[in-house]
């Protein structure tokens, strides 16, 4: 384009060599000589490693290990076609005949001079079929059934179409002779045919190759069933589109169907839960009461209120261990945050649950799989259990000491006695709690 310019502007060109098909191909030749050049070996990596990644052909090393490299044979596949190595086979045009046929006719086609002449094997896809035959004596004993709607001549024209094209109904209907024998539909030879193959396996019961159960055709159902196909196909665009408008609405009313049965499943587990609950606070409740009694009616005077049963409640109804989330329903998440502590605990139990695990050796961060989950999990809530219990115990050994500088300050002379088993298995003895510092204080 810039030469065409300065030809018209009668400029002088630079002066460069006219580009032709030989200084092109020499050019091209160059630069593919200097981009195959040979490889730098890079600094710092062995003659040995860098022949290794290259050979003198400068290919890549093959990621398996082939016969061709190993230098074993000549490979999975050859590369060039081996001709001329061994003799051609000779053929010739060899007549044949099919078995199948009956009218004796000869086709021809190539076939090795080496191979043996064989059945044709095309033959087995073409063999007719072996129809059921009656005699005139047996028709009139057990096939004449409806003689107003097959007589003996309709019947032997089906049986010689069924001959013919190998019960193919649809052929058979198609070939039926109706200016002579009258006018059937699909159906009505099947049903007529099934019958006489029915009634012939019951007339001949008993003998060799006879067992078989009859097939029993049911011409109303396919008739229906046709007709069903023939409203299907012949529905409009906008009767599919209403159709799957209709699918859409009733999958819409499943799932409210669905989530109202949800719904009403969880608010029947929630009524359960507060009624077990509810008999569980009154009979607490009364046998609270009956203790009570029991006690006014033992003693005297009127005992200041233990607090050795608030303990025990306390642990019945919320003391039972931890109660980790279930993360099933939540959708993706990792395993590990089923070993996350619930936030509802306390700074108490997290601290108390901390010395335990240090107190047993236990890993407070073991790997996350499901079976370490799952015991890790039951462990922490029994060690939470364990506290608890421990101090209650230790709460029920302060109560007991109490109640018996109780008793020796109302009967001077005489004392209570403790066992020495029940002092001996509580630990915080001699380091009394948060609630053994409230007994003294009110004491």
């Amino acid at each position: 384009m810039t030469a065409d310019v300065r030809d018209i502007l009668d400029i002088e060109r630079p002066m460069t060599p006219e580009i032709s098909r030989e200084s092109f191909l020499v050019t091209k030749k160059r630069n593919f000589e200097r981009t195959k050049g040979p490889s730098k070996r890079p600094e710092g990596m062995h003659r040995e490693v860098f022949a290794l990644l290259y050979n003198d052909n400068k290919d890549a090393p093959p990621l398996l290990p082939t016969d061709t490299a190993l230098g074993i044979g000549s490979g999975y596949k050859q590369v060039k076609a081996r001709l001329g190595m061994k003799k051609v086979r000779k053929w010739e045009w060899a007549p044949f005949t099919n078995l199948a046929r009956t009218d004796g006719a000869v086709f021809h086609h190539w076939r090795r001079l080496s191979d043996e002449p064989k059945e044709y094997p095309f033959a087995k896809f073409n063999k007719h079929l072996q129809m059921p035959e009656y005699t005139l004596a047996e028709y009139n004993a057990h096939l004449q059934t409806n003689p107003q709607k097959w007589t003996k001549e309709q019947t032997d024209h089906l049986f010689d179409l069924a001959k013919r094209f190998d019960l193919r109904f649809i052929i058979m209907a198609d070939r039926w002779d109706r200016t002579q024998y009258g006018i059937k539909t699909v159906e009505d030879l099947k049903e007529r045919y099934y019958e006489i193959v029915g009634l012939l396996s019951k007339s001949k019961a008993g003998t060799a190759g006879n067992d078989k159960k009859p097939f029993v055709f049911d011409i109303e159902h396919e008739r229906r069933r046709k007709e069903q196909l023939k409203k299907l196909f012949e529905r409009t665009s906008q009767q599919v589109k209403e159709e799957q408008n209709l699918l859409n609405e009733l999958r819409k009313i499943e799932a409210r169907k669905k989530e109202r049965e949800r719904k009403t499943q969880d608010l029947q587990k929630l009524i359960s839960q507060a009624d077990q609950q509810g008999d569980v606070a009154a009979n607490a409740q009364s046998a609270r009461k009956y203790e009570k009694k029991l006690h006014k009616k033992k003693l005297h005077h009127q005992p200041r209120p233990s607090k050795v049963d608030s303990v025990v409640n306390a642990i019945e109804i919320g003391g039972s261990g931890i109660k980790f989330a279930d993360l099933r329903g939540s959708g993706v998440s990792l395993r590990s945050q089923k070993m996350k502590l619930p936030a509802n605990i306390g700074q108490r139990k997290v601290k108390a649950l901390e010395q335990a695990i240090q107190e047993f050796k236990v890993d407070p961060s073991p790997p996350p799989t499901e079976e370490i989950c799952n015991a890790f999990n039951d462990l922490r809530s029994d060690m939470v259990l364990l506290c608890e219990l421990r101090t209650a115990l230790s709460t029920c050994v302060y109560e007991l000491e109490s109640l018996k500088h109780q008793y020796e300050a109302a009967c001077p002379g005489k004392s209570l006695n403790i066992p020495a088993s029940l002092m001996q298995s509580s630990q915080f003895k001699t380091e009394p709690t948060e609630a053994n510092a409230a007994n003294n204080s009110t004491v």
